[in-house]
């Protein structure tokens, strides 16, 4: 009998463990966290053995293959012995992929991964297909395998996952753009982070299709290093030579496989941004075979994602907006492009290596104040003091909604969209967000 051990157990973590122990693996879970209540009693019902607030390195290093959180780094001591022992580290996602023949639907890039996930499961279910969410969002992939498989999966993958995946196959892979995030676990090297994303490639035939935006430079240079033998099916905002997806004259227009367009203007989801993660969406969902007239209707009734671009509420003539989702620069930059009114930036939290020159004409051109939100600010003052737009320093959100109300004119637009991560101050980006909500609503 092989022994699995799972470092983490978190969402992907229990499932992991689920989906191992009904394969007849002899299992192990250690987290150096406390355990969720849910995920212990999912691990008890399964007679699976797990620890917490410590791994005991030999239950641990007497491994045949290791299972490992996407949040846990490869710095990890633990992590570091595995690699010393040759023990081999998977993500749950490459583990469960074992297990199922369904068809693969995974999406990846720096931002709008979570939007173009969600919204290609919402035509999916509309359209009647047996599908099931998963990665980034959703249930574990693993525990759906074991306990509720599906024929489809809609799968958002981060370059954290997309590190431990090797054998697994995507029969629809998208990647939507490459910009910089994460370098503090790619030893700042953007190179590192650019071959994580690329991974998504791996394994796929010429049976299946790799949907990719045609307009970004990194993904345009590193297509010539690779032997890709899927079917390329480029999208573009504008018409161009080879892009199978675009918006010509108003319409939104898909070429491949099968002709289909829309009036632009009957998009649900709004911006520059959500052009390339509809466009995307649309051809994932036409290739996968889904009739015309559903993929209209579900790319006009399509609600959102929490936390990206989500209006909260007017108060006393001033739009709040919740962009938590924005953790790095280019989604911030994103929203910023997106704003119609004199807008109050709230910025802030882990800095991951960002260069906030990128959003420096953004935030010259539209905004009226900024608000820092972090521990520590010091990089932010260094950066953006010095032009001319009024700031306030803040480490709580409390204190920071308080300052964006006291700066804030009817007709201006509070924009929460930090560009970092939220562990300095937060349990994570949703708990930002919701703490924002919450405040903003009590006003």
């Amino acid at each position: 009998m092989k022994r699995i051990v799972i470092l983490g157990a978190g969402e992907s973590g229990a499932g992991a463990a689920v989906l191992a122990k009904k394969e007849g693996f002899d299992v192990f879970v250690s987290d150096m966290s406390a355990i969720k209540d849910k995920y212990k009693k999912l691990l008890d019902d399964h007679g699976v053995e797990w620890e917490e607030g410590h791994h005991t390195e030999e239950k641990i290093l007497n491994a045949d293959e290791i299972i490992k959180s996407p949040g846990i780094p490869k710095e990890a001591p633990m992590i570091r012995k595995c690699m010393e022992k040759n023990i081999h580290i998977i993500s749950e996602i490459e583990f469960a992929g074992r297990y199922t023949h369904s068809k693969m639907v995974c999406i990846t890039g720096s931002n709008g991964k979570t939007t173009t996930t969600s919204l290609i499961y919402h035509i999916f279910k509309n359209a009647g297909y047996d599908a099931g969410l998963a990665g980034n969002i959703g249930k574990s992939l693993a525990l759906q395998v074991a306990e509720e498989p599906h024929e489809y999966y809609i799968i958002e993958l981060s370059s954290f996952q997309l590190d431990d995946m090797y054998d697994f196959r995507a029969n629809i892979a998208i990647l939507l753009n490459i910009t910089p995030d994460h370098l503090d676990r790619y030893d700042f090297c953007m190179q590192n982070y650019v071959d994580a994303k690329m991974r998504i490639l791996q394994n796929q035939t010429q049976e299946d299709s790799f949907i990719y935006w045609n307009d970004d430079p990194v993904i345009k240079k590193e297509l010539d290093k690779y032997d890709i033998k899927a079917v390329k099916c480029p999208f573009s905002e504008l018409k161009e030579k080879g892009s199978i997806g675009y918006i010509e004259e108003g319409q939104y227009k898909i070429e491949y496989p099968t002709p289909f367009n829309m009036e632009q203007e009957e998009l649900s989801l709004t911006g520059k941004h959500n052009i390339y993660n509809s466009l995307a969406a649309g051809i994932a969902s036409n290739i996968a075979g889904i009739k015309k007239e559903e993929i209209r209707k579900s790319l006009s009734d399509f609600p959102g994602v929490e936390h990206r671009l989500e209006k909260v509420a007017t108060v006393g003539g001033v739009l709040y907006v919740n962009d938590s989702k924005a953790t790095n620069v280019d989604a911030c930059w994103y929203a910023l492009e997106s704003m119609k009114t004199p807008t109050i930036l709230i910025i802030g939290g882990k800095d991951k290596g960002n260069d906030y020159n990128e959003i420096k004409d953004l935030v010259k051109k539209k905004c009226a104040g900024i608000v820092y939100l972090g521990a520590d600010n010091k990089k932010l003052h260094d950066f953006f003091d010095g032009m001319g737009i009024p700031v306030a320093d803040t480490h709580c959100m409390k204190d920071c909604v308080e300052a964006c109300e006291k700066m804030a004119k009817p007709g201006y637009t509070v924009l929460l969209s930090p560009c970092c991560a939220s562990f300095d101050l937060f349990k994570n980006m949703e708990d930002r967000g919701e703490q924002f909500k919450t405040l903003v609503r009590n006003l």
